[in-house]
């Protein structure tokens, strides 16, 4: 329970309604269409696409997203709305080129957008009010503008220069970084979801809006075709299931890496955090531990779903108790592999309950920070670099192929207990996602922190060959672990970013936003 004594949030409680996400505008966009009569697939699209504009560095129409829609008494619904690599892709010519990764800032990192299509088929079918409601607010505000948040002026000017050419002319005020507080819009980006509200997906996908994009691209030295921009379409499917401390955890399957979250969460079963201090320098140690076996195996396992072959591999019992055998409880052990494919810490989430209790776990993203730095020369559509996701190790399942989806770090989340979901949640921040959504399951159920706490609480995450060690851990902890061997920093920023809403079984929604980010829960 929080400590009045002490600077934090307070939960958000409501009945009829709750949306939590990173941006407050956001939130309140998401709660008017509910209050209007739409439900949590028409609200979470509405709040989504508004943060393309208030959190650009974040996500865009020129971005992926995957969701979890969850319906009282019906199965759980995954969908994939990441792009695929277009035709002309090719791993052998990058390597022929030299490149050992693909180019972050180039056209060969940029996959097709996925998103656009997947809003437009969430919203046919489930959505009550049509997609031209759900993205009046959004077109609304790339208008008229809004003001810089502060947690996104603190990217925007560290992320400055990614933005190259056309980008730097739609999203720089006389070429620096606005301020916060400083309005900013996006008016190109207006007009392209004027027409998609009139005539669906496919003006984006097809015409004038694609042309811009395809002229961009291929400006660069893309390969990208009208065919493969025609051929986008986003897929639904089932979510993959793992178990923790007496609750289902739902998490979205391959190319997403949920499956990397349930795997450590296997492992950390053998452990028992509970009697552990929850900021105390065992737990941390422990969790580093197992968060670098585990991703590991995403490292040399995960990839488009047709080509990935050990997905019952990483979600096995067997192989987490194996894993859990090579920890040693007193010493820290090497990164066990180099990520051969970019890491990146930017993304959006959002999460909606409305009143019949349908709720929607959505994460939307493009990538890096500014995706490629690429934008259109028109409509200012800025382009994610997903493909920067991908291997160019040959054999590897994740090998840049044509129409092949990349591994992905977003994945949206669901607990479910006794058959019905009880909290959608997800965790922001990259390669952190994973395991972020350990670190929020092991601190509701191992710990009994409520939403709020589990969110406001300090983090730590072995990443590569150091474990970042948030301000919020006493510095004893710090120099314990580092005593363990090891290599311990704070990090610059903070550690991701987390919303989650816990439905009730009195009726009642907690909503709970992550003071990382600006966000808000927000119920009526």
């Amino acid at each position: 329970m929080r400590d009045f004594h002490m600077p934090g949030r307070s939960a958000v409680y409501a009945t009829n309604g709750m949306a939590a996400t990173s941006h407050p505008l956001a939130a309140a966009a998401a709660i008017d269409i509910l209050k209007s009569g739409g439900n949590a697939v028409d609200a979470a699209i509405a709040g989504a696409v508004l943060l393309g504009l208030c959190e650009p560095q974040m996500t865009g129409i020129g971005g992926d997203c995957f969701a979890l829609i969850s319906e009282p008494g019906k199965d759980v619904v995954s969908i994939n709305g990441s792009g695929r690599a277009p035709a002309g892709a090719s791993a052998a010519r990058l390597r022929e080129a030299g490149h050992e990764t693909v180019p972050i800032g180039s056209a060969d990192a940029v996959t097709i957008p996925g998103a656009m299509d997947a809003f437009d088929r969430m919203s046919a079918r489930w959505g009550k009010l049509g997609l031209a409601d759900s993205l009046a607010p959004a077109i609304r505000y790339m208008d008229e503008g809004v003001p810089v948040a502060p947690r996104v002026a603190f990217d925007w000017a560290a992320q400055i220069d990614t933005l190259q050419g056309a980008a730097r002319e739609h999203f720089l005020t006389a070429g620096k970084a606005p301020a916060a507080g400083a309005p900013f819009s996006l008016p190109g980006q207006a007009e392209v979801l004027r027409r998609v509200a009139k005539d669906g997906a496919r003006a984006f996908y097809e015409g004038e809006v694609a042309e811009d994009m395809l002229a961009t691209l291929r400006g660069l030295g893309g390969v990208h075709t009208e065919e493969d921009f025609r051929a986008v379409e986003a897929t639904f499917g089932d979510p993959i299931e793992g178990s923790y401390g007496g609750a289902e955890l739902l998490e979205h399957a391959p190319n997403g890496q949920g499956a990397t979250a349930i795997l450590l969460l296997n492992i950390l079963k053998k452990f028992d955090l509970a009697r552990m201090d929850p900021w105390g320098t065992e737990r941390a140690h422990i969790e580093a531990e197992a968060t670098k076996l585990a991703y590991d195996a995403r490292n040399r396992f995960l990839a488009d779903p047709d080509h990935m072959t050990r997905l019952d591999h990483m979600l096995s019992q067997e192989t987490a108790d194996k894993l859990a055998g090579l920890i040693d409880p007193r010493r820290a052990q090497a990164a066990v592999t180099e990520i051969s494919e970019a890491v990146h810490k930017d993304t959006i989430y959002i999460t909606v309950v409305d009143k019949d209790r349908m709720a929607v776990s959505l994460i939307y993203s493009i990538f890096h920070g500014f995706g490629s730095g690429i934008a259109s020369e028109k409509f200012g559509i800025l382009f994610q670099n997903r493909g920067a996701g991908f291997s160019l190790k040959e054999g590897h399942p994740n090998e840049i192929a044509p129409g092949k989806r990349p591994m992905h770090t977003i994945i949206p989340a669901m607990l479910r207990e006794n058959g019905a979901v009880s909290m959608p949640f997800g965790v922001m921040g990259g390669q952190y996602q994973s395991a972020g959504h350990a670190r929020m399951v092991t601190n509701w159920r191992d710990f009994g922190l409520d939403p709020q706490d589990a969110l406001d609480a300090p983090r730590s995450f072995a990443e590569g060959d150091t474990l970042q060690v948030e301000r919020g851990y006493a510095g004893q902890v710090r120099e314990e672990l580092a005593e363990m061997g090891h290599k311990v920093v704070v990090p610059d920023g903070p550690i991701g970013g987390a919303q989650a809403i816990r439905i009730h079984e009195n009726g009642t929604l907690e909503g709970a936003s992550d003071p990382r980010k600006d966000g808000a829960a927000l119920g009526y």
